[in-house]
This record gives structure tokens, sequence and C-alpha cells, in this order.
């Protein structure tokens, strides 16, 4: 493209702001609505002139950049000519002040540790034309620069200079991981804060998370801060400084609270509602108004999080893990839209590009509200890919967040899903190399190959089950051989091994393409929680190692008879004699008198990093669910059996009741009896009290896994 300087040529596009009145000699045009307030911008075609004009106006700087934008996002480009529909324009005012997203030079990111200053520039400037105008590092972590392809100070100081050079405002996130209550540390930490305050060419704003990570009491924490803003406003006058509550208990929030509105520190800025923070509804409240609120939603994690996925299938939470490619537009958009009225504004936790939709859908509701979800990825799709709408790519990836709502098994969408996907995939050739491509195509390519496996290996331990049962005819020993061998048959032979071979390769493909490492053994990334996909491709979905390690403990059981008894409990371990109804708790397959939801949706208990060998249904927890049977006989007489770890302190109906049963450890049963003259109008619902254990860690905390209604005999 040509810049010109004068209108001798045939110019189509000029960019001005609104204060202007002439581009070299020709008046700018009249507008209705003109765009006045900050951020704000407008396109105008303008066709009785010399040469048609379309011209890009914004308020200021930046709104002039949204309307080049705008102009790229809306527009379609075929056969190196750009087309733009002049019925598109119209004024836009942003809605939300603070637009932006956490882009962290850090190895637990899994991918911007392998980027170059040039693949910074280039994601920061894509993130610009969807309305971001913030952008965070995290450039004082305590890491050796040998781990990183270019050193952590090259990166941020480059950030830093992008910021500057597309008028973005540059911020950083510096949490306090050390003791604030001794006198030498908080030297030693001004000293180091101070350090990259001067020599950081731009910076904005300054957020200190209370806790995740750190942990001091807000009494040392705050007049730290204190100290900290007289040293950053040394050297960036207008730099402001954040703090979150993330990690407080109550006490240290009433500290908090108490101290703002006593002293009304004028060198904060304002709050920062996170994960692990008091809600952004009570924190808007108790602020004062002289303090902004800003938003840190974890738009990157799908378990054990802020805003974790809902109605997820146990396969993906046990395969998927954390942070996989997370493409939920119409989730996230609601997330945003609820609690947008309430904030600021917004700068997203995220830990890579696995969640680079996501990250597009927040920019485009921050910056203009009445673009639909489903134009905001069609604009995606035309920007990134060049598509046209014929080819449903946008429908496409919408497809892509209802694979991950439901049963797995009975979510047909999924197959359908993947072959919309294969269709594009060789109808695409040229976009093989799209790393943004190669991310959504595996996504289809993964989901449906986890489909296909739940179903095959819960059939093979249906198998094995049934051999089970016959194990008083053919003797124990031999039905446990049978059995394993029946389920191990998963480890034989592959169900979709060309599935297999695509998510290798493209896994493969996007650590070349962007560096997004799948991988600890292959491609090293920094844990199995981070975006390990490919090391959890073949986890088992079926009981396979819990029989294995089950089987070799009932092989040493002294008599036969101890033997094929604990063989029948194995076998019909969901369904036992005089079952009615089985509750695998979270287990959305397997959960229809589940009522509740964990605050994590689907909660998977990660052990032994992610390889557990513990039966599925005892990975799934919640730590007080709420059960609710229908249309009981009114005449009989039940036992609540429990499975779980800890306490299970019941209610049936809002009565407590006493156990018969109670064991603690995993895998072994508590049974409670309930008389008919619980049951009220046919209906039994079950209630967990919560025991005293805010001492534990909530990983030794009491959960309830498993719940079974039986009839008393």
């Amino acid at each position: 493209m040509t810049v010109a300087k004068d209108w001798k040529k045939s110019i189509t596009i000029a960019i001005v702001k609104s204060s202007d009145k002439y581009l070299y000699g020709i008046q700018t045009p009249a507008l209705i609505d003109e765009p006045t307030h900050k951020e704000s911008y407008c396109i105008e075609y303008q066709c009785n002139s010399k040469h048609p004009i379309l011209w890009l106006i914004g308020a200021d700087e930046r709104g002039v950049l949204y309307a080049a934008g705008h102009l790229l996002r809306m527009s379609v480009y075929s056969h190196k000519r750009m087309f733009y529909e002049t019925s598109n324009s119209s004024t836009i005012s942003p809605i939300e002040a603070i637009r932006g997203h956490q882009l962290g030079y850090r190895l637990s990111s899994n991918t911007y540790d392998l980027w170059s200053c040039q693949q910074y520039e280039q994601y920061i400037r894509e993130l610009v034309i969807f309305g971001t105008n913030s952008i965070e590092t995290i450039p004082l972590e305590n890491t050796s620069d040998s781990l990183f392809r270019t050193s952590k100070d090259t990166i941020n100081s480059f950030i830093s200079h992008v910021c500057m050079k597309y008028d973005l405002d540059y911020c950083i996130w510096t949490p306090e991981n050390v003791d604030l209550s001794d006198s030498n540390v908080c030297r030693k930490e001004l000293i180091r804060n101070e350090s990259y305050y001067r020599k950081c060419p731009k910076l904005n704003n300054v957020f200190v998370p209370g806790g995740d990570p750190g942990n001091n009491h807000p009494k040392y924490l705050l007049p730290f801060l204190k100290r900290v803003s007289l040293c950053l406003k040394k050297y960036h006058p207008e730099a402001n400084l954040w703090i979150s509550l993330q990690g407080f208990n109550d006490e240290e929030i009433e500290y908090f609270f108490k101290y703002i509105n006593v002293e009304k520190p004028r060198w904060l800025y304002g709050i920062v509602c996170g994960p692990g923070s008091p809600s952004i509804e009570e924190t808007r409240n108790r602020l004062p108004r002289i303090y902004k609120l800003r938003h840190y939603p974890d738009i990157t994690h799908c378990v054990r999080c802020q805003y974790p996925a809902l109605k997820w299938d146990q396969a993906f939470a046990l395969t998927y893990g954390r942070e996989p490619i997370n493409p939920q537009p119409n989730y996230y958009a609601s997330i945003h839209d609820k609690y947008a009225p309430l904030t600021d504004g917004f700068i997203s936790y995220s830990e890579g590009v696995n969640d680079d939709v996501n990250k597009i859908v927040w920019s485009m509701r921050g910056l203009e509200q009445s673009c639909s979800t489903s134009e905001i990825i069609s604009q995606y799709v035309h920007f990134f890919f060049g598509t046209q709408q014929k080819d449903s790519t946008a429908e496409a990836l919408l497809e892509l967040e209802n694979n991950w709502i439901g049963a797995i098994t009975s979510n047909f969408n999924i197959e359908k899903t993947f072959h919309h996907w294969q269709k594009l995939e060789k109808s695409h050739p040229q976009l093989k190399n799209n790393w943004r491509w190669q991310m959504l195509v595996l996504r289809a390519y993964y989901d449906t190959y986890t489909r296909k496996r739940k179903i095959y290996e819960q059939q093979l331990e249906d198998s094995a089950n049934l051999i089970l049962s016959q194990a008083e005819k053919i003797g124990s020993d031999a039905a446990m051989r049978l059995a394993l061998e029946k389920v191990n048959k998963a480890d034989r032979i592959n169900i979709a091994p060309i599935l297999r071979q695509k998510i290798d390769y493209y896994c493969d493909a996007l650590y070349h393409s962007i560096g997004w490492q799948s991988s600890v053994k292959k491609y090293n990334a920094s844990g199995e929680e981070r975006g390990c996909i490919l090391d959890f491709v073949d986890y088992p979905l079926n009981n396979r190692w819990w029989l294995s390690d089950e089987f070799d403990k009932t092989s040493k059981m002294s008599t036969e008879y101890a033997k094929l008894n604990r063989l029948k409990v194995l076998a019909t371990w969901e369904h036992p004699d005089n079952c009615l109804f089985y509750d695998d708790i979270s287990n959305i397959a397997k959960s229809p008198h589940v009522t509740s939801t964990s605050d994590d949706a689907t909660d998977v208990a990660w052990w032994d990093n992610g390889l557990s060998r513990r039966r599925l249904s005892t990975q799934l927890f919640q730590n007080f669910p709420i059960l609710l049977y229908r249309n009981l006989p009114s005449n009989a007489n039940y036992i609540i059996r429990v499975s779980g770890y800890g306490d299970a302190l019941l209610r049936v109906n809002s009565k407590r009741i006493e156990p018969l049963i109670y064991n603690k450890d995993l895998e072994t049963f508590k049974e409670f009896f309930v008389s008919q003259h619980y049951i009220e109008n046919g209906k039994l619902v079950i209630t967990f009290d919560e025991p005293e254990e805010s001492q534990l860690n909530w990983r030794q905390q009491s959960k309830i896994c498993e719940v079974w209604l039986l009839k008393a005999e």
C-alpha cells in the first residue's frame, strides 16, 4: 500500500482525527454523530468528491487506530482485493476504558517463552485490531534467563516500546512473594522494583496481587505499596498502582476496607478482582467510588479455576486438563457482560495462546458490546483465515464450544463438528501453517478421538464386568485374567489410529509454528497441568488401571470365598444388589439426581501429576453435593451409601442421620439407614453439612465422590 501526501493519486482511504478540519486541502466530512469520546471512531464513505474517499476518523490517536482495525476486521479479502460494505459504517464509542490481556513472558505459559520480539509485536498488533488497549507483562519473576530463547529484560523492554509505538497502556504484574514484615526484605524489594521502573521506557499501571502468589497481611503490604508508589511516580508520574485481595482471609479483607475508608490513600488507584478475590459485587459495594475496579478474569483454564467449563465431561477433564485449546465465545461473552457494568474494564489472566479466541471476544465486547458473539467470530475467521461466508468456518468454530457441553457419549455434535472441520481442512490447504487454524483443527480431532475412546473403553469395561460376574463358575483367577485382558484391549488396539496420528501431527506443527509446548517429555513444557494435552491423550477412560491394582490385592487374599466376594463388589460397583439409583458426583453423564455443582463445575482430583490410578469416579467430587429423588414409594425403607474421603455429615430432608457404617478412606463406604418416615410426598433431598476443616488444604478436605440409594432389606 502506498501512503500519499497529496490528492493527485487515486487515494481511497483517508485517516484523520475528528479535530482535523482539512487533510491536504480537502475538508473532512461533517458528521451527524462525530466521535468525541476517548478512543471513539467513525468510518465515513464520501463518494461525491473527485475520488471516492473512505474516511477513518478517530477522536484521538487510539480512535484512529481502532478505526483502522474496524476496516480490517470488516473487510473481505479475495484475489488480492479488499471489499468493504459502506453500510457497516457508524460511530463507535468503547464501553470500557480498560481492555487488556496479560502476556507474561515466563515458562508456565508454554508458548511465549519461545517467542521472538517480532512475534510479540505481531500478536499485540492483532489484539489491537480487535480493540485491546492494554498489555500486561510479568517482568520481575525470578527465573534464570538461560531457560528462555530471548532474555526476559529484552522481551519486556521491547513490549514496553511496542506499547509506546501503538499508544497502548503498558502494565506489569508484580507479586510480592516475600516476607514484607522483615524491614531488610522490604528494602531489597523496593530497590528491585525501582530498578525496573528506572529502565522501563513506558509504564502506565503496576498491579500487586495480595496473594496467588504472596502471603502478606495487608498491615505489611499496604505500607510497602505506599513506598512503592513513591518510587513509581519518580520515573512515571502518571502511572497508577493497583492491588487485589486475592488470598486474603476474612480478617484481612476487613482490615483492608477499614484502612482505605479511614486513610483514603491517594497513592492507590484501584482494586483488581481476580481468582480467589471477594466477589465483584461485594467489592464494588464496599469500595469508595474514588477507586477504580478492574476485572482480572481467568479466560485460560477449564478446571480448578475461576470460571470453569460448565457441564464438562470427565473424559475431557482427564485428558485436556486445565489449559487446553478452549474457544468458548458464548460462555466468556456472558461472563464479560455480567460484570462489565460493575467494573472499569479488564485485563485478563492468560497463560498463552490456547485462549486466543477468548481474548478477542473479551476485547470486542469491551470495544463494541452491540457486536454479537457470532459477528465477532465471523470477523475473527475472515481476518485471520480470509475465508468467505460460504465456507462456514465461523459456524465450525462456534460448534467447538458445543462439543464441550454435556455427556460426551451422547453429544453427537462432536462427530458433526469433526466432519465439518475435516472438510474445511481439505478445502483450505493454504492455511496449514496458520497457527490459529492448526489449533482449531486439532481441537476437532482431539474431541472426536476422545469421544470414540470413551465409548470403546467403556464397552470393554462393561464386558469385563460380565466376565467377573461369572467368577463363581470359572474361578477368581481366571475371571481376573480374562477381565484384565478385555479392558487392556484399549492399549493393544487403538480405536482411531488415524485420528491419533493427526493429533501428533498438529501438536508438532503448533510447536514449530508458535512454540506451543503440548508435552513435557517431547516439547519441554514446564509442567503437566500447563496445556500438556499430548501427554494425556491416551489416559484411560475406563477403570483398567484401577482394576489391575485391585486384582493384585484380590489375588493375595487367603481364600477363594474372599476373592469371589471382592470380585462381586468390583463387578457391581455402580449397581450393587438392591440399588435403585447411582450418582457419580460431578460426572455429567452419571449424576441425574445431583442438583448442585462444585465451584469448579467438574472437580477433578489432581493426583500423581494427572496420572492417578484411582477409580475414575473417585477422581470426581463435590464437597457438599445436593441430591434430589422424586416419586419414591413412601412405605419403603432405604439405605444411602456414600463413597469419598473424610467426613460425610448427611442430612435427609434437613434431618441429620447417623451412620451405620462410616469408613473415611477413598473407595470405601459409609452407609445410612433412612426409614419411610423421612420420605415427604415421595421426595428425598440429601445434603451434607460442612465439617470444620479450615486448617486443612483443600486437597485434604472431605469429599463426596459417589452416592447410592439402596432399598433396605
